[in-house]
């Protein structure tokens, strides 16, 4: 759970990171920031700040933003029902991203594992994207993804989002965002 202060200074955060990256946002959608903490009330170091432009049964648009050296946690998209799970393009817009999946390991990573949630980190290939560069995550991959030292702005492109459905490796992870009145 993150306090409404906190909550209030991620958003102004995360809209002039947008700002200074070139994406133009509406009135509206200044004002539906989400913050994720994830539950584990540690937003600097494991978080994401996001808009959703669109998510319906086909497909889904986003804007992800990292705040400097700020984790999205491991988690993958699984099949539901007939739906074989979420497939991902994540575009960088500013900053740089370091995304971790399977395969062989990098020696040593980038990114630096959030201290206290380090056994909650098990795929280290990385992929290094800088702005105009991007990559395509299958459905149901193991992934997580951090933010270089200015922070980042990432456009997702995916079919449906199911954020309910996202399974992550940390037990502790709540994906509803709580916010302290």
């Amino acid at each position: 759970m993150i306090s409404r202060a906190t909550y209030e200074a991620a958003c102004r955060r995360a809209l002039a990171m947008l700002d200074n990256a070139g994406i133009a946002l509406t009135a509206a959608e200044r004002q539906q920031v989400e913050v994720a903490d994830f539950g584990l009330n540690d937003l600097e170091q494991t978080g994401l700040e996001l808009i959703v432009y669109v998510n319906n049964d086909r497909y889904c648009a986003k804007e992800l933003v990292l705040l400097p050296r700020q984790t999205c946690p491991e988690h993958r998209h699984p099949r539901v029902a007939d739906d074989p799970g979420k497939r991902e393009t994540f575009r960088v817009r500013s900053g740089i991203v370091w995304l971790y999946m399977p395969g062989t390991p990098a020696a040593p990573p980038k990114a630096r594992l959030p201290k206290g949630s380090e056994a909650h980190y098990t795929v280290f290939h990385e992929i290094e994207l800088r702005p105009g560069e991007q990559y395509t995550l299958p459905s149901d991959t193991l992934h997580w993804f951090q933010a270089g030292d200015a922070g980042a702005v990432v456009s997702e492109f995916s079919s449906s989002s199911r954020d309910d459905a996202d399974v992550f490796t940390d037990p502790r992870i709540q994906r509803a965002p709580k916010i302290a009145e």
